[in-house]
């Protein structure tokens, strides 16, 4: 098996082909290769036989048990399904849904700190899956530990799409769900300005509002924070392997006519860029040695994703992923504004992270060569979702720090230090100096225009 992968993997590397198609082609290579292997078969992997011997097959009865439970829910388990439940023991930061539309919840954190800084903070969550990624179990709740600094917290909960939003653009994205966010905060707490923060393809849809606004004049944003999101396109990393024109040519007349991506298709997607780890691994525990997985909020959350509608994702793909047009001064027209982004002048604050398969580090490090205003650059180790939630008890992984910031990402790395534990301390300190002076901490939640509805999650 080794020197049959052996060869496949050079032969496709050797292949004489445009370096696009190569590259797919050395990816579908691996994938046949990783779903060869041994230790895929009952028949020809030790520990399955051993295990069905032990437990005179019940091993094996459990696995189709697992199986077909699995076949039901559309998706492959990674973590104990029964272990975690959203309200119960995640996303239980205490706060309410203070404004309501057809595409967005905002949800309004309590104070747990006497006083709190006057300017609020927004945070843009991605929409393909739920929002309390940022709100996980009390010890690694990014938002709880935010609200315990002394930030008036609020969040966009994005909705999982119905049929009857299928038709929704990336403008109604913006207006209906960015800019309501934004309009919510600031009517609540009496403030101006706000400071934001926007997560993978919500720092994206950041990105674009906070163009749409200097196009306007407006400078009620105060400071950006970007976590792990692209906005120059040029080196997606592999998932640019799933993106084409050739796959959205056989896709576009059906997004456009209102057809949903499902969650579940990118869920996939994404799960395939590291197929050993995020798939295989899973048949064999779950399915061929009949155990349950342990139970990981992370993964949890990994298999809870929500649905888009096709107009809006098809032009995500094809202006940004594919003709990479978000870097180009002018190039695009959202909101009704032309998007420039070195016009976006308020100070960011990057984060990227070294092993993230979604979004390489070196392409979110480009977005410091985009943004007009200064730029705070962060390298957070391990990846995608593992690297943002780091919270700093207890003290594990590090962070990379270089207060200078030159055009290229490993001359930054280079001269960069590494500095123990989370990155979240960090942040709160830069985030305080553009949050203004401390006040009372308000006794409730909205106002009379915004009225506290359900309570959090929504």
């Amino acid at each position: 098996y080794l020197l049959y992968a052996g060869y496949l993997a050079e032969l496709a590397a050797a292949a004489t082909l445009p370096p696009e198609d190569r590259r797919r082609l050395q990816f579908m290579t691996r994938q046949y290769v990783d779903a060869m292997s041994p230790s895929n078969f009952p028949a020809t992997n030790p520990d399955v036989i051993a295990r069905a011997l032990e437990t005179q097959g019940e091993s094996l009865a459990s696995g189709a048990g697992n199986l077909l439970a699995d076949l039901r829910r559309g998706r492959i388990s990674m973590s104990e399904h029964a272990a975690f439940e959203v309200g119960r023991n995640l996303a239980v930061t205490p706060g309410s849904v203070v404004f309501r539309n057809e595409l967005v919840e905002v949800i309004q954190y309590r104070p747990t700190t006497p006083t709190v800084h006057a300017r609020p903070l927004v945070i843009i969550p991605p929409c393909i899956n739920k929002y309390y990624i940022l709100d996980l179990q009390p010890s690694n709740s990014f938002v709880r530990h935010a609200v315990a600094a002394g930030f008036t917290t609020f969040v966009a909960s994005w909705r999982n799409i119905p049929p009857a939003l299928a038709h929704l653009q990336w403008d109604d994205y913006l207006e209906d769900g960015v800019f309501a966010t934004f309009d919510a905060a600031k009517a609540i707490t009496g403030s101006r300005s706000i400071n934001a923060l926007g997560f993978c393809v919500g720092g994206t849809l950041l990105a674009c509002a906070l163009a749409a606004l200097a196009a306007r004049g407006d400078a009620s944003v105060a400071s950006a924070t970007f976590l792990t999101t692209m906005l120059d396109f040029a080196d997606p990393g592999e998932i640019g392997v799933y993106v084409s024109e050739a796959f959205l040519a056989a896709r576009e007349p059906a997004l456009l006519a209102g057809q949903r991506l499902h969650g579940g298709e990118l869920a996939t997607a994404f799960s395939s860029l590291r197929a050993n780890d995020l798939v295989w691994s899973y048949v064999v525990n779950n399915y061929l040695l009949g155990r349950t997985p342990p139970p990981f909020d992370l993964l949890h959350w990994n298999g809870d994703s929500a649905n888009l509608p096709g107009p809006m994702f098809a032009y995500y793909l094809r202006e940004l992923y594919i003709r990479n047009r978000l870097r180009e001064p002018g190039a695009l027209t959202m909101a009704g504004e032309r998007i420039d982004l070195t016009r976006i002048g308020a100070p960011a604050y990057v984060l990227a992270t070294r092993d993230d398969h979604i979004v390489p580090w070196r392409s979110a490090y480009r977005t410091t060569q985009l943004l007009g205003g200064d730029v705070t650059f962060a390298l957070g180790a391990s990846g995608h979702i593992a690297g943002v939630i780091n919270p700093p008890q207890p003290r594990k992984r590090n962070y990379w720090l270089n207060e200078r910031v030159p055009a290229d990402a490993d001359a930054w790395l280079d001269g960069a230090r590494s500095v123990d534990g989370s990155w979240w301390p960090h942040w709160y300190a830069r985030l305080a100096g553009h949050a203004g002076a401390r006040c009372d901490a308000p006794a409730g939640l909205g106002t009379t225009r915004y009225p506290p509805q359900d309570d959090a999650p929504g």
